[in-house]
């Protein structure tokens, strides 16, 4: 098995970091740029940060920014948020972006995962499914930060991105967002048993313990929060000891 990640996801609001529950509620967390510093000395092998406003303000990403807090950040750097176009991308890497994150752009033109991975290659695009449960029993997928329904499952979009040539995916809970339930299992497994790209799990991590059922029993190839980091005592290098001792292989640093 290759090393699993463990991936911060740090959500940007105006210009300090958020965090809500079930995709709304949003209570302010601090500025990024302090943040990004803390998580670089705490062994997370990437960061994702998403401009949660980005997309339903119909405005492009905030490419100063994101130079400015790229040149602080020593891991590698996933941004999402008000992507549109090529260009969008290819200004996010020169920003200091390593990968992009994909969302409600795909969804109405599921073209641009295709022209962003011939551009710049899979491994460069990250699609982002925000889904939760619907009156029929189906994980339905949500765009414009978890506010519009798309009326297709999450298991259905992951292999239709896949694909269009998105080379992982963020599968995230939306009812189980900052609710420190643990992961919801079923959602991964309808995901995973489906695509052969890795999957970024994410929603409803509450202790170390929670990261370990996503990765033996529903096959994530990786492990996304934000909660657990922002309003508890533990810590990514926390998360990844209490993995090690489950046979998981993470990267472990030596300090």
């Amino acid at each position: 098995m290759l090393k699993v990640r463990v991936i911060p996801t740090l959500l940007w609001k105006d210009v300090g970091l958020v965090k809500g529950i079930g995709f709304d509620s949003w209570r302010r967390v601090g500025p990024i740029l302090p943040a990004i510093k803390v998580y670089n000395t705490r062994q997370v092998d990437e960061l994702i940060i998403v401009d949660i406003l980005a997309t339903n303000e119909k405005r492009r990403p905030d490419f100063d920014s994101v130079r400015d807090f790229s040149a602080d950040c020593f891991v590698p750097l996933t941004v999402g948020g008000g992507i549109t176009s090529l260009s969008d991308v290819r200004e996010l890497l020169r920003a200091g972006a390593d990968k992009v994150c994909i969302n409600t752009a795909a969804y109405n033109n599921i073209n641009l995962v295709t022209e962003i991975s011939n551009a710049f290659g899979a491994q460069c695009v990250v699609a982002s499914i925000d889904a939760k449960k619907n009156y029929s029993g189906d994980y339905e997928c949500y765009s414009n930060s978890g506010k519009v329904p798309r009326g297709i499952s999450a298991a259905e979009w992951a292999e239709r991105v896949e694909k269009a040539g998105a080379g992982e995916i963020l599968l995230t809970s939306i009812e189980r967002d900052g609710s420190h339930r643990g992961f919801d299992l079923e959602l991964i497994k309808s995901v995973t048993s489906r695509v052969k790209i890795p999957v970024i799990a994410a929603g409803g991590a509450d202790t170390p313990k929670d990261f370990i059922k996503p990765v033996l029993e529903a096959g994530a190839s990786a492990v996304s929060a934000a909660s657990i980091f922002h309003y508890t005592q533990y810590t990514p290098l926390d998360v990844k000891i209490e993995m090690s001792k489950h046979g998981i292989p993470v990267r472990l640093v030596d300090r």
